[in-house]
């Protein structure tokens, strides 16, 4: 019974060591953002709570750094980057999984060895592409981001697909269901945890790019959330007072939708790793 107690005492500091190293970050970036540029450097660097707050760094980086507008160009390229993985995705996963065919193996293969190549070696490519069809600085750069995301999106809904019963499609096609109506009727609703937890990765992805977006969107009406974070600096300083505050504002949207659709996230994760 000691044992036990010594045990769950040792798991509970553990728990507690983890939390703290995951939260302290957040939270020294939430205080960091109200001190004023003085205090971050001087003798208030490391206390908790700022002599002065001030909301001074969230007024410069909303109304002079035009944060917001990163913010939108960010959510809309990440939202059509989602919705194209998830329809591509998921109709490419449906017929790795569902049919068969020569080099099956190899395709998937393939698909995983995609996603290992540095950005870095693809970038060039991708920009004279994009130059030639007078792409740049356009939302067209959600094509871009689909290149990175889409190969984990196929593994993932593959993984899910394969978790759903065959007699179900047997029945829907006794019943003169075709392919297509399996897909979205049957297989889609089954597999929605897994779907719905790679449309949030996917999207979290495209949300947090920052290459591609910084080589093929360079004019300031059409930057990136992370890359306008990255010009809140001059040739000697970084603002690290308003680099916290465009954090904390371009965190919230993701932070809501992660703990809205937590339990979705969790589920479509597990659901894709227990073999039925």
């Amino acid at each position: 019974m000691n044992q036990s107690k010594a045990f769950r005492i040792v798991c509970a500091c553990f728990v507690v060591v983890f939390l703290f190293a995951s939260i302290f970050p957040f939270l020294w970036i939430l205080i960091t953002s109200f001190k004023p540029e003085v205090e971050i450097h001087g003798n208030g660097a490391y206390n908790i709570i700022a002599n002065n707050p001030t909301l001074e760094n969230y007024i410069t980086v909303i109304f002079d750094k035009h944060i917001l507008t990163a913010v939108k160009n960010s959510f809309i390229t990440a939202a059509t980057t989602t919705i194209y993985v998830v329809i591509v995705a998921s109709m490419s996963a449906f017929i790795i999984a569902r049919f068969r065919f020569k080099g099956k193996s190899l395709l998937m293969g393939l698909i995983l060895s995609i996603s290992m190549f540095p950005q870095m070696i693809v970038i060039g490519p991708i920009f004279n592409m994009f130059y030639d069809l007078g792409w740049l600085n356009t939302y067209n750069i959600s094509l871009a981001y689909c290149t990175i995301t889409l190969p984990s999106a196929v593994w993932i809904m593959v993984t899910h697909f394969k978790q759903v019963p065959l007699s179900l499609e047997e029945a829907a096609k006794i019943d003169g269901c075709n392919y297509w109506g399996i897909l979205w009727k049957i297989i889609f609703p089954i597999a929605a945890p897994g779907v719905f937890a790679t449309a949030i990765i996917t999207f979290i992805a495209a949300w947090n790019e920052y290459l591609l977006s910084c080589t093929l969107n360079i004019a300031e009406s059409m930057q990136s959330v992370p890359v306008r974070i990255s010009y809140l600096r001059d040739e000697y300083t970084i603002f690290w007072g308003q680099i916290t505050a465009a954090a904390i504002v371009v965190i919230i949207p993701t932070l809501i939708m992660v703990l809205v659709f937590q339990k979705q996230i969790v589920a479509g994760i597990s659901h894709g790793a227990v073999k039925e």
